[in-house]
């Protein structure tokens, strides 16, 4: 318990102490942009290591090679804890956007962080407002040149076997096939067991997160991006199943 303690004060302080910072940072992208949003994101990902040290999960990063440096693309992970984003955040390249629920949009501060990152939000059974979310992230794509992350599972998966995938919503592929980025696959293992499957505890623990190689949709035919989004789920299937056994 105690660690679920230590990183909620964390988080807290994090938020209130950094609202000065967020103020100067607002002027520090008016006259210097590009360093702007970097220090932003550095800000951020630096808060997120911090964040990990209370929390005692042992994490293993595989095929950090495959993400691209030198172009936007989007990540399409499975999505198992809270944690997913605290743990994989720091190994993204600068700038990444994430398409979130709306519901951290309630969280006093924290939406201004996550807006000037380039965060996107969807709002349950409001189509209008998920179809722009969708939109806005192709357009930081194509346009700001920013990464975008999404789980397109469309939520945790609160299964008790984590290589029970739920199904993958093809709409939150058109990022990358209007944009024709390279996707991502993510794949976490062993994170809903550090926290959600006895919350609200901490259990110290192993966690695997791999990256598998990019696939390039700019390069496939308009045949072969048809069910891409059940594609791209057998490949982060794959790599979960694999790795579920090495914790």
């Amino acid at each position: 318990m105690i660690r679920t303690i230590l990183g909620v004060i964390f988080t807290a302080l994090f938020l209130i102490l950094t609202l000065p910072v967020f103020a100067v940072q607002a002027l520090l992208r008016k006259i210097w942009p590009h360093l702007g949003e970097r220090s932003s994101f550095a800000i951020v990902q630096t808060a997120f290591r911090i964040l990990q040290l209370p929390l005692g999960v042992h994490c293993d990063f595989i095929g950090l090679e495959n993400i691209p440096r030198d172009e936007p693309v989007l990540f399409i992970g499975n999505h198992r804890s809270y944690l997913d984003v605290i743990l994989v955040y720091p190994k993204l390249p600068p700038i990444t956007g994430f398409v979130a629920k709306h519901d951290f949009e309630k969280v006093p501060i924290l939406p201004l962080w996550m807006r000037r990152l380039y965060c996107e939000f969807l709002v349950k059974d409001d189509l209008k407002q998920n179809l722009q979310s969708i939109l806005n992230a192709i357009d930081h794509v194509k346009t700001d040149k920013v990464s975008m992350f999404i789980y397109p599972e469309g939520g945790r998966s609160t299964c008790e076997d984590e290589r029970d995938l739920l199904p993958f919503h093809e709409g939150s592929f058109k990022i990358a096939t209007k944009s024709n980025c390279p996707i991502v696959p993510v794949a976490v293992c062993g994170t809903r067991e550090r926290w959600e499957t006895q919350f609200p505890k901490m259990r110290p623990g192993h966690v695997i997160i791999e990256f598998g190689k990019p696939i390039r949709t700019a390069e496939m035919s308009r045949e072969e991006l048809k069910g891409i989004g059940a594609k791209t789920r057998d490949i982060v299937l794959e790599m979960v199943v694999r790795n579920h056994d090495l914790l």
